[in-house]
């Protein structure tokens, strides 16, 4: 229980910091292309965590035990950031951030046929109530009467899908490779596909967005760090649904960098989402074994 509370809490700072990150991409969408920013994401957190570790252990634990399925999680990260940070330009941050939580419910339904991980119904409860606040904060027409919804809000769906199998293949890598591995793996494979189109896209960014830039890669580096060493220490299913409290950090990001006040929906849904996550959080009773 004391290694699943550790999971707990590096799951929530893994969220602040993916927040900072997404709220700066957002800020440099304004002057550069998404794949350029990517491509600043993945190789500048590759770099740096490539460093750290040849400082730290004077070698890079690059030996995967499962090089495929390595691959295939930084593909998938890459393709979540990349529907993300297309939407970002489009729709408020707070928006973005509300709609990719249908990911939870993908992760839980994902740990529950793959991992084969218990998952109870309270949890599975606390995980329809979410998305339930969920639909309410991004207000669609069929609740509000509104105008219709912009074809950027599938976008963070497709996040949400990718971003599922991301976190079950980290959950899964870390019972077959070291942590540090996995995290020396996450950027690699969106690096080398970024790169690749970097011809077709660049600006040459000036001497103070060089360093926004490299800022941006070592956001994604530290929030991933986090999230393989989270992962390490408890259940896709408890720490998955955890991802709603980011839904207050990037409601703040928006009132204080962007001036996007949230109104009653948003609210109603954070509340919503709040009473989910209390659902999920709370330990099942099971005989003879610990709540799942």
């Amino acid at each position: 229980m004391k290694g699943w509370l550790a999971g707990v809490a590096l799951q929530v700072a893994a969220l602040a910091v993916f927040v900072c990150m997404d709220t700066l991409l957002k800020l440099l969408t304004a002057y550069y292309a998404v794949p350029q920013l990517m491509w600043a994401r993945f190789v500048f957190s590759l770099l740096a965590v490539a460093l750290l570790f040849r400082l730290t252990m004077g070698r890079l634990p690059w030996r995967s035990r499962a090089p495929w399925l390595q691959a295939w999680r930084s593909l998938m990260l890459a393709g979540a950031n990349l529907m993300f940070s297309t939407a970002l330009p489009h729709l408020p941050l707070t928006d973005a951030t509300a709609i990719g939580f249908a990911s939870p419910l993908f992760t839980v339904a994902l740990a529950a046929t793959w991992l084969r991980e218990r998952v109870g119904w309270r949890r599975w409860l606390g995980v329809c109530v979410g998305l339930a606040g969920v639909l309410v904060a991004i207000r669609p027409p069929f609740l509000t009467g509104g105008a219709p919804m912009h074809w950027a809000v599938l976008l963070p769906l497709g996040t949400a899908a990718m971003f599922a199998v991301y976190q079950i293949l980290t959950r899964k890598l870390a019972a077959i490779d070291d942590p540090r591995t996995t995290i020396l793996h996450t950027g690699f494979a969106g690096a080398v596909v970024t790169t690749l189109v970097q011809p077709l896209v660049w600006t040459w960014p000036g001497t103070l967005d060089w360093g926004l830039l490299v800022l941006l890669g070592l956001l994604g580096a530290l929030g991933h760090g986090l999230l393989v060493l989270a992962y390490a220490r408890a259940p896709v299913s408890l720490l998955a649904p955890l991802s709603y409290t980011q839904l207050v950090w990037a409601t703040l990001a928006g009132v204080l960098v962007f001036g996007d006040w949230p109104d009653g929906w948003t609210l109603a849904g954070a509340a919503v989402i709040a009473t989910g996550g209390i659902l999920v959080a709370l330990p099942e009773k099971a005989r003879g074994s610990p709540a799942s």
